[in-house]
């Protein structure tokens, strides 16, 4: 689903940000959590001030490139710089008319899952999906459709470069036993972004714990690795045929 611009409000915020230098607020709303900030200038950050696993990541992306859920294109324009041919792809128009004026030469406002995009035409040696991208899937019943669909851009020795986080913590108490009381997976949350006056859809997004995203991708023939585990339990993977 490609976002309208009237409600599109990360993309307003980086449109914002890349053009005079500051935003508003851009407020993470939720039933279950407390409203949360998410500061434009973070979407603009260089290779430098991003996080260990994000780092690990770039260094191992090779061959052709899709970056996926590519925001204002800060991971893009790394690996363009190192030569790599990427795709950039993202379902905020204004975002993906930012990364353009920011000089990433293929960007594109597309669905991942939009099966009839010649821009998503692979194969990929390499998809990115970053900044918690396998949240994208939404629920846990549907990580095995979503990541069939990357397994249908990948090149046949192509690999998935993602990461995630296990959110249990936030359910359990001093033993360690889980308290969650909610209807399905602890990890499947509701959002809403708020940027001024421009309100965005409410969308589903998941946090799976390794294991569960071990189980997904084995029953569609991908193999995970994890790579790189963060120290707010976050972690990186790769998926491979």
């Amino acid at each position: 689903m490609i976002l309208k611009e009237h409600h599109d409000p990360m993309g307003a915020a980086i449109w914002d940000y890349f053009h005079s230098g500051e935003a508003e607020r851009l407020v993470v709303q939720s039933d279950m959590f407390e409203d949360d900030e998410l500061p434009a200038a973070c979407l603009f950050r260089a290779e430098a001030e991003m996080p260990a696993w994000e780092r690990t990541a770039l260094r191992l992306c090779r061959g052709r490139v899709l970056d996926v859920g590519a925001g204002a294109g800060c991971h893009s324009l790394v690996l363009q710089e190192r030569g790599l041919d990427v795709t950039a792809i993202d379902i905020s128009p204004l975002s993906v008319q930012t990364m353009r004026e920011r000089g990433v030469r293929r960007a594109f406002a597309a669905d991942v899952m939009d099966g009839e995009r010649e821009e998503l035409a692979g194969p990929f040696d390499t998809l990115l999906l970053l900044m918690n991208g396998l949240g994208i899937s939404g629920r846990l019943h549907r990580l095995p459709q979503f990541l069939s669909r990357l397994k249908e851009l990948l090149a046949p020795d192509g690999q998935i470069l993602a990461d995630s986080s296990d959110i249990r913590y936030i359910y359990e108490d001093e033993d360690g036993a889980l308290l969650y009381d909610g209807d399905g997976y602890y990890g499947e949350v509701d959002y809403q972004m708020v940027y001024g006056h421009c309100r965005g859809p409410r969308f589903h997004w998941l946090y799976v714990d390794f294991e569960r995203l071990r189980e997904a991708a084995a029953s569609v023939g991908l193999q995970a690795e994890m790579l790189e585990a963060g120290p707010s339990h976050e972690y990186l993977v790769r998926l491979c045929r």
